[in-house]
């Protein structure tokens, strides 16, 4: 079992807050004493939360990756963790002419190995 290890780090500054006529903020936090090292940088998606006395918190979320059940030629099948399963296509600009054919012969793939694992008669 992984052991998680949390730590804190206290930074004293400034927040400014942006609100642009779309109604989306930008958020900046600006230290008191600015210094290269003094945290660890990253970039990643989340839940940020604003609250009226100006306290703001940032909470991680991880992303839910899809691996692929079956993987065609343009086409692949994943059951997804969220309870939804996905067929995406992903096919070449210069193939857009020959794209009902591709699609008809990818989808023909995925419901045979459909059929193959018992999903359907």
């Amino acid at each position: 079992m992984k052991k998680t290890v949390n730590k804190t780090k206290t930074i004293n500054g400034v927040m400014a807050v942006t609100k642009s006529d779309l109604e989306m903020d930008y958020v900046q936090f600006l230290p008191d004493n600015p210094s290269v090292g003094q945290m660890e940088a990253f970039r990643g998606r989340g839940l940020g939360q604003l609250l009226s006395n100006g306290s703001f918190e940032f909470t991680r979320t991880k992303r839910l990756r899809h691996k692929p059940e079956y993987k065609g030629t343009y086409a692949s099948l994943s059951f997804g963790a969220d309870g939804n399963d996905r067929v995406t296509f992903v096919v070449p600009n210069e193939l857009r002419g020959q794209l009902p054919t591709i699609l008809r012969k990818d989808i023909n793939q995925i419901i045979k190995y459909l059929q193959k694992k018992g999903f359907s008669k």
